[in-house]
């Protein structure tokens, strides 16, 4: 048989074809930091234009009752598990209960496994040491910070698959950068990009570029107790999101120069609920809020080649189905470590959920739970509300439906009971070491001992400072995986006439290691002139490396101490780490 051209040319279309319906769709997963359901222009807020995040619903799916937790790094535990957070060893968002076991499984390994490049860019906030770093946890690339917060958006230090490197503008800007990026060069084959981004977490900085927009407006739409309303900080927050929102329209653009729309499903949800007094759909609570206001997110889904756009979800649905959904919806093959809470919600997406089942969604703040079934969610406090009529929780019904109330509290009380007990089994761990080469251990794992205390309340963003007396030293808690000889590198800073004194660390059972501090090293605070609100409490300064020498380590668990003596002047050191590096 002749072959000709023209049949050439139909078996090599026929072959893209095949590839084309055969390639597993790309996924991006925006999720932002401290941004309410309220701070988007779809949603009725006109104090400001969210265009490109509102196109993702307009040409999505858009779910009605989504919720998060009430704060940052459980909202992401959630997400990358599809587990409830205590499960998963995370009870707060500083001092290591941020930590995500590592024996969970997450998002990225599931995706992984099934041959995706994966990449993360921006907020971490589940852990710093290894194995809880993201490159530990199914992350190919990674590009941002580990901690809660940071205290300076513009140029700051970061870390490249666990290098420090410095930043490049403003954070935003340059985690969209480095999406971009990572997109580009993996275009040719199945990516898993996220994308946590940091704002509108405070510090409230941003640029004049979107901030004058909002400099001298008076927002149409208000808190429901205007009283509360900080307006810097409200105006400070739309330049924020607007930031945000031109940042999601630059990765969208990037899908479509590359030709990619069609085959990648984008997400974007948010964290928690607003970080300030701000409109928010007249929903009672704020972040830190276990109310429809501190929990309630968007979520919208994009994608062309199978879901119907402008369609709305009205089912409740949660940060914890959203493992196994993306999954499902990218015909992997799922197998966890340990079962999943959440639920695959592809049947809600590409059909019409008339066989939906009912279910309740929890979230606990401490010892207390708040419950949400489809109509109605009880509070802490115990009280029933009927959110289909009444969003905002004004109205106490549980006279009206004593069963319901009768219901959700027994389920209440069942998922404190378990969680509480979760709390419990994960509040004793102590800060990995010897797993990578370098270990960090920053002054927000660490503990301050005599006249030493923090440079701020928050211990994420912090700095251990007025260490004036030779008795206070700094410890760390720390388990060292295999024994054997450690650099230890103090990052300080030391006023002049202060230089001289002597600094030991040391580990008990095991060695020790002493230097001087020979050179005086006392930079100025990072200048904090753009930040948008009257006060801050961030504190930013560079800090100059001192070896302190080798230290020998012994297997197992201790305590890792820092002391100063021979104190030459008022104060020994400020301290912002300490690194050990295997030998």
């Amino acid at each position: 048989m002749r072959v000709t051209p023209l049949l050439c040319l139909f078996a090599a279309l026929a072959l893209l074809l095949s590839n084309a319906l055969a390639r597993q769709p790309n996924v991006i997963v925006f999720l932002t930091d401290d941004q309410g359901w309220g701070d988007l222009s779809i949603h009725g807020n006109s104090n400001l234009a969210t265009p490109h995040i509102d196109s993702l619903a307009e040409q999505g799916v858009a779910f009605d009752n989504f919720y998060v937790c009430q704060v940052c790094a459980p909202t992401r535990a959630e997400f990358l598990t599809g587990r409830y957070y205590p499960r998963t060893g995370v009870s707060g968002v500083s001092t290591g209960q941020e930590r995500l076991n590592p024996d969970e499984t997450t998002i990225a390994d599931v995706f992984k496994v099934n041959g995706y490049t994966t990449g993360a860019f921006g907020k971490w906030h589940n852990g710093t040491q290894s194995p809880y770093h993201p490159n530990d946890r199914g992350f190919d690339e990674y590009y941002g910070f580990t901690s809660g917060h940071w205290g300076h958006y513009f140029s700051p230090p970061l870390d490249r698959n666990g290098e420090k490197v410095r930043g490049n503008g403003y954070v935003v800007d340059d985690f969209t950068d480095q999406a971009i990026a990572f997109i580009e060069e993996n275009k040719e084959r199945p990516f898993f990009c996220y994308v946590p981004y940091n704002t509108p977490h405070s510090p409230m900085m941003v640029s004049n570029r979107f901030y004058d927009k909002f400099a001298d407006r008076d927002p149409e739409m208000r808190h429901r107790d205007p009283k509360k309303e900080d307006l810097m900080m409200t105006r400070a927050a739309l330049a924020m999101c607007e930031n945000i929102d031109w940042n999601v329209g630059r990765v969208l653009n990037t899908l479509e120069r590359n030709d990619l729309e069609r085959d990648t499903i984008v997400v974007f949800f948010c964290d928690n609920g607003p970080n300030s007094s701000r409109w928010n759909g007249g929903m009672k609570g704020r972040k830190g809020a276990i109310d429809e206001g501190g929990l309630r997110s968007p979520l919208f889904i994009r994608w062309p080649e199978r879901l119907e756009p402008g369609k709305r979800i009205e089912p409740i649905a949660g940060a914890i189905d959203l493992l196994p959904t993306l999954a499902s919806l990218a015909a992997l093959e799922v197998k966890t470590k340990k079962p999943m809470d959440g639920k695959d919600l592809s049947s809600l997406l590409e059909g019409n959920g008339r066989n939906w089942p009912e279910r309740s969604l929890f979230a606990i703040k401490n010892e207390q739970v708040s419950v949400r079934n489809q109509r109605f969610r009880l509070d802490v406090e115990g009280q029933l509300f009927d959110i289909e009529a009444d969003r905002g929780q004004r109205t106490d019904v549980s006279n009206r439906y004593p069963k319901i109330k009768d219901s959700l509290s027994y389920e209440a009380i069942a998922h404190r009971e378990t969680m509480v007990a979760d709390f419990e089994r994960y509040a004793d761990r102590p800060y990995t070491v010897g797993y990578k080469t370098m270990t960090k251990l920053t002054a927000r794992d660490g503990v301050s001992h005599g006249d030493v205390r923090r440079s701020v309340r928050s211990p994420n963003n912090s700095f251990f400072t007025e260490w004036t007396s030779e008795n206070a030293s700094l410890t760390w808690d720390i388990a060292v995986r295999d024994a054997g000889q450690y650099e230890a590198i103090v990052y300080y800073t030391c006023a002049r006439g202060n230089e001289g004194l002597a600094l030991t660390v040391e580990m008990a059972g095991a060695g020790s290691a002493t230097a001087k501090v020979a050179t005086a090293f006392d930079p100025p605070l990072w200048d904090k002139a753009i930040e948008r609100v009257a006060e801050s409490h961030y504190l930013v300064k560079e800090f100059k490396p001192l070896s302190l020498g080798k230290i020998d380590l012994r297997k197992g668990r201790g305590l890792l101490k820092l002391t100063a003596s021979d104190l030459k002047g008022p104060q020994a050191v400020d301290v912002h780490s300490i690194e050990l590096i295997r030998q």
